[in-house]
């Protein structure tokens, strides 16, 4: 016989304590038998029990007291309260205190017999939240590193620790969705300031009107609406790491009175007379090419140079793609500790989807899939069916791409064979390439060495 949970009774009462150890392990379960708090807290401290059962009215501190006892301990075990007296106040207080239960003698084998199991059904749902909730914070606290093994990846986390502890400014670039938080996050957790706080800003979420008041401040009475005083974004952040996202929407105004920080450390809030020294380190981003910026003059080119001490690139996923099942792994993780699911693996053939997968929106998109997939999930594997959309988009992409093949015009098969390759060798394996051609590998290959056609290889993904 399989004993399956361990019960606590504290009975002063010797002979009434015995009948109910003896019924309960008649219910298979392991029970101990006190008569005192004193007995029961040196049990409680010194063994584990799943649940404890204890009288009101004991030979010295109640089982209010011993309840507090547990509590005050942070034992996570269900109590059960067991008394003669019908009085509300000790039943609130009990309850007030965290017992699962308040039961009033006499009461029957069974009344007393379904009491406990729902105590450790209580207790089992405790387990599984507290569960839950451990690996949920776990999975948020990973959920701020860089994930992947690729070599740009090591090669991009290795700049971070070089550039984190110097004071220069960065700049971030990379296309949307490609982590440039992540990246920025990881400057300052690697810098001296690692203490003080990091304060990402999306420069083009905050309203034009809005923008000298979030990111300065203002005094009282500055302008219309103005009640109080108001600390800005740049002052939040001292002693920290100001992130500035989408740096190229930054209004013309705020650009030079941004310049004037960067130079000068000094900040005036709107409406106020006085500037006052602000202690930050700046990091922009931008997912646009901020020279291209500079050039079309939407960008001030002496910001830039003081944004562009150090340049960093982050790698979209589509030249990371050896990356994609450590993601996937990542976030199947994370998902199931935050939707409470048990999706324990993915199939080779959704894998290899997601592997062919050009990912336009790069990580932030692939984190939406595998969200996506995990809720509607049927199973406890994540199976090709679950990414119908990107099976459609891929589709819908190939076609596009045949059309544009289709529409290449009269050329000899030597000359359409070689543009083919030239323009699409990037975006295509080498069987969807030889069979966009209708030929077979080999003669791709053949094809490919006559005229020197190879595909590119990664870039690296760091500059500076």
């Amino acid at each position: 016989m399989k004993i399956s949970h361990k019960i606590l009774v504290v009975e002063h009462d010797v002979e009434f304590g015995e009948s109910v150890k003896q019924l309960l392990e008649s219910e298979l379960m392991e029970v101990t038998h006190v008569t005192k708090v004193v007995d029961a807290m040196d049990k409680l401290l010194s063994e584990h029990f799943d649940l404890l059962l204890s009288d009101l009215k004991l030979s010295g501190p109640t089982g209010l007291d011993l309840l507090r006892k547990v509590r005050t301990a942070k034992l996570e075990l269900p109590v059960i309260i067991m008394t003669s007296y019908t009085s509300i106040k000790c039943a609130a207080q009990a309850l007030r205190l965290g017992a699962a239960d308040y039961i009033l003698k006499p009461f029957t084998d069974s009344y007393l017999v379904h009491a406990v199991a729902r105590g450790l059904k209580e207790k089992s749902i405790q387990k599984e939240n507290t569960l839950l909730r451990r690996n949920l914070s776990a999975a948020l606290h990973s959920k701020q590193e860089i994930i992947g093994e690729s070599q740009t990846i090591l090669e991009l986390k290795n700049l971070i620790q070089r550039v984190g502890p110097s004071e220069a400014t960065v700049l971030i670039q990379g296309e949307s969705g490609t982590g440039k938080e992540l990246v920025a996050l990881g400057i300052h957790k690697a810098s001296t300031r690692s203490e003080g706080r990091f304060v990402p800003v999306n420069c083009g979420a905050i309203p034009m009107e809005l923008m000298e008041s979030e990111f300065f401040g203002h005094v009282k009475g500055a302008f219309t609406g103005a009640i109080a005083n108001k600390i800005g974004l740049i002052q939040e952040a001292h002693g920290g790491t100001l992130f500035l996202d989408e740096i190229a929407e930054l209004a013309p105004i705020l650009q030079v009175k941004l310049l004037r920080f960067i130079q000068d450390k000094m900040i005036k809030p709107v409406g106020d007379s006085k500037s006052h020294e602000v202690d930050v380190r700046i990091i922009a981003a931008c997912n646009s090419d901020l020279q291209k910026e500079v050039n079309e003059g939407r960008m001030r080119e002496d910001l830039f140079y003081r944004l562009n001490v150090i340049q960093i690139s982050v790698p979209p996923l589509r030249q990371r793609l050896g990356d994609i099942e450590l993601l996937v792994n990542y976030f199947i993780k994370f998902y199931n500790a935050k939707l409470g699911r048990k999706i324990n693996k993915i199939s080779d053939e959704a894998l290899l989807l997601l592997k062919e997968y050009e990912w336009p929106g790069n990580i932030r998109e692939l984190e939406n899939s595998i969200e996506r997939a995990i809720i509607l999930a049927k199973n406890n594997a994540l199976l090709l069916e679950d990414f119908k959309h990107i099976k459609s988009n891929e589709l819908h992409k190939k076609q596009s791409k045949q059309k544009e093949v289709d529409l290449l015009g009269p050329m000899s098969i030597d000359d359409y064979t070689r543009r083919v390759i030239q323009e699409y060798q990037n975006d295509y394996n080498e069987i969807e390439l030889a069979n966009l051609l209708g030929i077979g590998r080999k003669a791709l290959w053949m094809r490919r060495n006559r005229w020197g056609l190879f595909r590119e290889k990664q870039k690296s993904a760091v500059e500076y």
